[in-house]
């Protein structure tokens, strides 16, 4: 397990190979067995593979256009209402999403949403997303044309013991 979260990093080209519906499923299985407050659970997901739809979405910032080249993109989003943690119970579905995306040897990069309002705004009128639901960050996903290696962060001047 410690391997497969080294291994998961952030790929942003891709082959023109599609993903196929068996594991976009897998995809949202492990994204919905993510921790949740109370268990509320309040994610809510939108696949997305038209390419217009990706065209679009690909537009939504200056970090946002690998989407154009993904098989698909997965917007990640919360009911603000069924939970005040939507942003960190959609924030632990999207890495499991992640890390299932790394296993299924997928590629995939977290394109920031929330919490910019004009962000949100644009995607949520992209997709025909409901007012109340919050959009955390959309997610491309494809067969990858790039390989990283491992990431190695560790920083022991960032552990502090028993008080800062």
């Amino acid at each position: 397990m410690i391997d497969l979260i080294k291994r998961r990093r952030s790929i942003r080209k891709y082959t023109p190979e599609p993903v196929t519906e068996a594991e976009v499923r897998q995809l949202l299985e492990a994204a919905m067995a993510a921790p949740s407050a109370n268990n509320r659970q309040p994610w809510h997901f939108v696949v997305v593979r038209d390419q217009e739809t990706k065209t679009l979405l690909a537009k939504t910032h200056r970090w946002s256009g690998m989407i154009a080249q993904a098989a698909l993109a997965i917007a990640v989003c919360g009911e603000r209402s069924r939970s005040r943690h939507w942003v960190a119970d959609t924030s632990a579905a999207t890495e499991n999403l992640l890390l299932a995306a790394t296993t299924l040897g997928l590629g995939a990069v977290w394109i920031g949403i929330h919490p910019e309002s004009g962000r949100e705004g644009y995607v949520r009128e992209a997709l025909g997303i409901p007012e109340g639901i919050g959009v955390l960050c959309l997610i491309a996903v494809g067969r990858p044309a790039e390989h990283k290696p491992p990431r190695e962060n560790y920083n022991a001047t960032r552990i502090h013991r028993d008080r800062w």
